[in-house]
């Protein structure tokens, strides 16, 4: 693994590498922090003498072994080492998703029954205590930043720097008591208990033991030859299962740095500054950069769009090629090499990717359009199938065998199969313990030999051994003639389009397909104010005749794609409708990592839907919305519906 020693295998629990990577690497960098413009560096001396510090001041407090503690907030160095705390008195960590609403984060409080709750700054205190009355274990909150709370009642709040204070004072009295602790901690403690987006229904609490974290981060290190050296931004929720490995697991186990951006809206200065080795984001993350890339490159002169067409072409041609090592003439190469001075090496440094060794995505499908613009620029993108039941790991691409259409082989330790109904189960080592405090629903998902159903449909190449996922196995279904229905593979074409954010299709059981759109606001808004179109609002771009008309062009370009497709020819889009307003998780709609929640779109648009599978031209719509100080309101519109050509199958000549 990587270019230095690894740390021994004997080492199972993040307290315990903490303890051997400041020692082993005690000068070596491993936060990074942004704040008022300045970045801050701490080393893993310093790290472990923060974290030992918080959880004497915990113990002070009373965490005990057995305690549950919710971690609210951004990406934060103090947030990322109040886990291994937490860990030092026994306790586990429960993070959760910073952008939910009160009744969300009530939810997780008082399922996992947390003592205590560690967060960021006064907006997440405030969101705890308006259910604080809902909540009848929680005894006490640290808070990081206090901005905001010094006129607060300080009965049950806790300043997170005066809480390490009392920590350090309290050495002689604790210090013994936390040694011992981390020193009988085993692997098959549990490590976190981290809950899923929710796609269908509550919430389910994942128990993941130190045994399964370290185990995904050891062999998925080895697998991609993860070093000390590397480095990556943390920016994804901390309580998603992917942030959770790369920024605490994997780090633990290499050694690396971890960077926290200082605002959501400085992510991508943020990300240009650091430059990081190693980058995850989601497929969304992919789309929005993307999205920014088309923007400026409308803007630009004509000798520079000129410029960036002609030579992405020839990027599309043997960018890929030339990142798997395959051959690739003299001629080619060169001209690629002047492509990458003139076009390809700006543009990755506008992306902050100039110096990626490793990039990912996964969470949910990417649009191949968009994978494939990513490898043209010589981004060693790769895409990994992975849940927070598996502690991320199921199968991941191998370099040299990284393609649009499959998600990659089986990590080390990972086990494949597909049932008789096309569902794809696997069993490992990071196989999750149990949904905590529901039995039923860890039997239904996990059997009693360890294998995990994924609720996905997809198969296995014969040839190659490479997994390709078609959709959630609930969502594919057959259209009324038989054909086959996959929502999830005809979305992400459409999303490839800057213009389109988000895209639901329906046809299941039907005889054709038809579609949601989501305008992207900034793609679209800027496109208007290029052209001289005025509007007022979202619903009233979104409804403007010359954004139907480029939502057309779109939708046409992707049946035309469909058409030539002879698994999901009949997937083509026969009516769409732009929506009145975006899809939100604050209303339900997604999850807190943008997943649609379909059973809720369509339960809550159905006169939408039949409107689509009607003779209607337009339909009326008054959708109920929260904005963000959790206020309610309501948006209508008349939404105009726009007919499509469907084109005929294009069948494949005999061989």
């Amino acid at each position: 693994m990587g270019d230095h020693v690894a740390p021994p295998e004997a080492l199972d629990t993040l307290p315990k590498l903490l303890e051997w990577n400041a020692t082993s690497r005690a000068n070596a960098p491993a936060s990074r922090e942004k704040e008022f413009g300045i970045w801050q560096s701490f080393t893993w001396a310093e790290v472990r003498d923060e974290v030992r510090a918080l959880a004497l001041g915990l113990r002070t407090l009373g965490l005990g072994a057995g305690d549950r503690v919710a971690i609210i907030g951004a990406n934060r160095p103090r947030l990322y080492w109040s886990m291994p705390a937490i860990q030092m008195c026994g306790a586990t960590p429960v993070p959760v998703y910073q952008d939910s609403v009160a009744e969300e984060m009530q939810f997780v409080l008082e399922h996992a029954g947390v003592r205590f709750a560690i967060v960021e700054d006064q907006e997440q205190v405030d969101k705890v205590l308006s259910v604080g009355d809902k909540l009848p274990d929680l005894e006490r909150i640290v808070y990081s930043d206090p901005r905001g709370l010094r006129k607060y009642d300080h009965e049950r709040l806790h300043r997170y720097d005066e809480v390490q204070k009392a920590g350090r004072a309290a050495e002689a009295e604790h210090g013994a008591e936390i040694d011992a602790l981390i020193a009988t901690a085993k692997g098959s403690d549990t490590c976190i208990i981290l809950y899923t987006s929710g796609t269908t229904g509550k919430p389910k609490g994942v128990v993941l033991s130190n045994d399964n974290i370290l185990s995904a981060a050891r062999s998925s290190a080895v697998f991609d030859d993860l070093r000390q050296t590397d480095s990556v931004l943390a920016y994804l929720p901390m309580a998603w299962v992917g942030d959770f490995i790369f920024s605490v697991g994997q780090a633990y186990v290499c050694g690396f740095s971890v960077a926290c951006p200082e605002s959501p809206d400085t992510m991508l200065l943020d990300l240009r500054e650091i430059g990081p080795s190693y980058y995850f984001a989601p497929p969304r993350i992919y789309e929005s950069l993307l999205t920014t890339v088309m923007i400026r490159m409308e803007d630009a002169g004509r000798l520079k769009r000129w410029l960036f067409n002609y030579f992405m072409k020839h990027a599309e041609d043997v960018g890929p090629k030339i990142l798997d090592g395959r051959a690739v003439g003299l001629l080619d190469r060169l001209k690629y090499r002047l492509g990458d001075i003139l076009i390809y090496g700006p543009l990755k440094n506008t992306l902050g990717m100039s110096n990626i060794r490793l990039g990912y995505t996964a969470g949910e499908a990417i649009g191949p359009e968009i994978f494939r613009f990513y490898r043209a620029l010589g981004i060693n993108l790769k895409q990994l199938y992975g849940q927070t039941e598996a502690s991320v790991f199921i199968t991941a691409q191998p370099n040299g065998e990284v393609r649009a259409d499959t998600v990659g082989t089986p990590t080390p330790g990972v086990e494949l199969r597909i049932d008789e109904k096309g569902e794809v189960w696997y069993r490992s080592p990071g196989v999750f313990v149990e949904y905590y405090r529901q039995p039923e629903k860890t039997a239904e998902t996990k059997d009693k030999d360890g294998w995990v159903a994924t609720g996905d449909a997809g198969f296995i190449e014969k040839e190659t051994g490479h997994l390709r996922i078609i959709d959630r196995a609930k969502d594919v279904g057959k259209m009324a003639d038989g054909g086959l229905f996959a929502p999830k593979y005809v979305e992400n074409k459409l999303k490839y389009y800057p213009n389109i954010l988000e895209a639901v299709v329906f046809g299941a059981g039907r005889d054709r397909c038809s579609a949601f759109l989501n305008i992207d606001l900034g793609s679209v808004g800027n496109w208007a104010e290029r052209n001289n179109i005025a509007y007022g609002s979202y619903t009233e771009l979104a409804q403007h005749p010359k954004v139907y008309e480029m939502m057309r062009s779109h939708v046409d370009e992707v049946n035309r794609s469909l058409a030539a497709d002879e698994m999901l020819s009949g997937c083509q889009i026969h009516r769409f409708l732009v929506l009145h307003k975006q899809l939100d998780a604050d209303d339900g709609e997604l999850t807190r990592t943008q997943k649609v929640r379909r059973p809720t779109i369509t339960e809550r648009y159905e006169p939408l839907i039949e409107a689509l599978y009607s003779d209607a031209e337009e339909v009326f719509a008054e959708t109920e919305v929260t904005y963000e100080d959790g206020r309610k309101g309501k948006i209508s519109a008349v939404l105009k519906i726009a007919d499509m050509e469907a084109y005929p199958p294009v069948r494949k000549a005999a061989a």
